[in-house]
């Protein structure tokens, strides 16, 4: 029993590693995430970077950069590839959550869009979330050493760390006071537990200060990393003074849109916890709910922080659902009925609202739709009341619960996939909040056939950038001789340069001029369908262009010109 339980493990674990690695370079970095690859670019090169908060993702990821080469892949590898052991934290809970809740959990947080997506966002997000997980975990199964360990990379995480410590520590707090206490073994000592914790403690702090000191100065290589990683906190304190772009209602669309399935049986969990008085429950749905109105409150807010409230969700949502891992003892054939019911009306509501995305906008055919998507609804829910109250409360719970699961299965399968950022070429995902880059291929392509046509090598033009900001350029043409400025020598005469778009360039030679789009970021004031951005996630675009100039005499014709 236990190796194929084993199995099941290994099975989301694959699960999990195939939707954050799969084509996990294809998409430019962008600029947010660029600044730290660039970072973790100029470490590897043994340069005196004066490291950010990210310093865990930049000391990993110089290691492959040293080793192989800089690449979209290896930017984002360290994240995918931690990000893929989130499945076996439940392992560590079997015992407490049961071994099919864990398992179910285990599946769950393989296919968790919040976790996918910042999974394979260059950056120590989800660092800081597994090891800190793991720590956890490490901690409650008595393995100080680990737990110290995993403490000491969490740590490094960035940033959002703090954030999940903050829910932790105050979950942690009211669960003293408001919750019933835990059955404890009268046979134990209280004076051996305390000293038992004192001396896990200190190993754990031990292992973890190892750890922290280890991978802070990349093996004593980088010695300034080590007070780098204080950065993290001032980052994080500062966001409370300076408010992001991002608003309360993103946020709350994030949780409703990627998280309905979590949300569902979440809630019931946590009603029935409460009715039960189950320590567990309650903890988990105190975090939950601290996690969620630290992410609102925040005024630097990301809907990347709803990952710290959805953790224990999921948990939850699998105690729940395995509740209804069962065939009935009587009248499977009506609660097979009710299971198809619930699913062509959900189906049927689905529709409506795909309707109303996909077709040109028209206010009164949208309103048809969202009122027929209303009314199958309701008729869902009058029906299974219905059923219960005039057939059987265990027909009408299983087969509803069994067509609402399948039903938000699928969806959340299919947000799963567009967390990847794969969906569609025009898909908008609300993970990060930082400008896509757009034609990136295209532009260094280009650089590289002009290189390749003048000097015969596709690397060896000078590239001047002027008046542009932008870290994804920067990393885009990393292995380029560039040079930044803030305004042009007219004297001077550099075979590439990159500007915004203007009209004419005044140098001392001549260039010829090509313009690409570059960073495009949503435009939701303008957004007119909240259903079309439901189900194509298309909404309009604000873009930003900027020319590449090449100097006539890199050209064939030049000298007919």
């Amino acid at each position: 029993m236990k190796s194929r339980h084993d199995f099941l493990y290994l099975i989301a674990l694959i699960l999990a590693a195939a939707l954050r690695f799969i084509q996990l370079g294809a998409l430019p970095l962008t600029d947010t995430e660029a600044t730290w690859a660039l970072q973790a670019l100029s470490a590897s090169q043994g340069e005196k970077t004066l490291f950010g908060g990210q310093i865990g993702y930049i000391a990993l990821t110089s290691l492959p950069f040293y080793a192989l080469q800089s690449t979209n892949f290896l930017a984002r590898f360290w994240p995918a590839f931690v990000g893929s052991f989130i499945v076996f934290l439940p392992y560590f809970f079997r015992k407490k959550l049961d071994e099919r809740v864990a398992i179910t959990a285990a599946f769950l947080l393989a296919v968790a869009p919040g976790l996918i997506a910042v999974s394979r966002q260059a950056n120590g997000t989800v660092l800081a979330l597994t090891f800190g997980a793991f720590a956890w975990g490490m901690w409650k199964n008595d393995n100080p050493k680990w737990a110290g360990i995993f403490a000491g990379v969490a740590l490094l995480g960035g940033a959002s760390l703090w954030m999940g410590l903050l829910g932790i520590a105050l979950s942690w707090a009211l669960a003293q006071n408001l919750l019933p206490e835990e059955d404890v073994d009268e046979t134990e000592s209280s004076q051996n537990r305390v000293r038992t914790d004192k001396d896990d403690l200190k190993t754990a702090a031990i292992f973890m200060g190892g750890t922290i000191l280890l991978i802070s100065t990349r093996l004593f290589l980088s010695p300034n990393g080590l007070s780098a990683w204080f950065t993290s906190l001032a980052d994080y304190l500062s966001g409370w003074r300076y408010a992001s772009d991002v608003p309360v209602l993103r946020v709350l669309g994030g949780l409703f849109v990627y998280y309905p399935l979590a949300l569902f049986f979440g809630i019931i969990a946590s009603v029935r916890g409460f009715l039960a008085k189950d320590r567990f429950s309650l903890a988990l749905s105190l975090w939950a709910i601290i996690a969620f109105t630290l992410a609102l409150i925040y005024p630097a807010r990301q809907v990347s922080d709803l990952i710290w409230a959805a953790l224990p969700l999921w948990i939850l949502s699998a105690s729940e659902i395995v509740r209804y891992f069962h065939l009935p003892r009587y009248d499977r054939n009506e609660t097979f009925g009710v299971f198809a019911l619930t699913f062509i009306l959900l189906l049927f509501s689905w529709l409506n609202l795909a309707t109303a995305g996909v077709l040109p906008l028209n206010f009164e055919f949208t309103n048809q739709h969202q009122l027929l998507l209303a009314a199958s609804l309701a008729l869902l829910f009058l029906s299974l009341a219905l059923i219960a109250y005039g057939w059987s409360v265990e027909v009408a719970t299983l087969g509803g619960i069994w067509g609402i699961s399948l039903a938000l299965g699928i969806y959340t399968l299919g947000t799963a996939w567009g967390a990847t950022g794969l969906r569609t070429p025009k898909g908008i995902e609300i993970w990060d909040s930082a400008p896509r880059v757009a034609q990136a291929g295209l532009l260094h392509q280009t650089v590289a056939d002009i290189s390749t046509w003048s000097r015969g090598d596709d690397q060896a033009l000078n590239i001047v950038i002027s008046e542009i900001d932008s870290p994804a350029l920067n990393w885009l043409l990393r292995n380029h001789n560039i040079e930044e400025t803030l305004s042009l020598d007219p004297s001077t005469a550099p075979d590439l340069v990159i500007t915004p778009k203007t009209e004419e360039l005044a140098l001392a030679a001549s260039y010829r001029g090509q313009d690409f789009t570059w960073r495009t970021s949503p435009d939701w004031l303008r957004m007119n369908s909240w259903a079309k951005w439901m189900v194509l996630r298309e909404i309009p675009k604000q873009s930003e262009e900027i020319i590449l100039w090449a100097r006539n005499d890199l050209f064939f014709d030049s000298q007919n010109q």
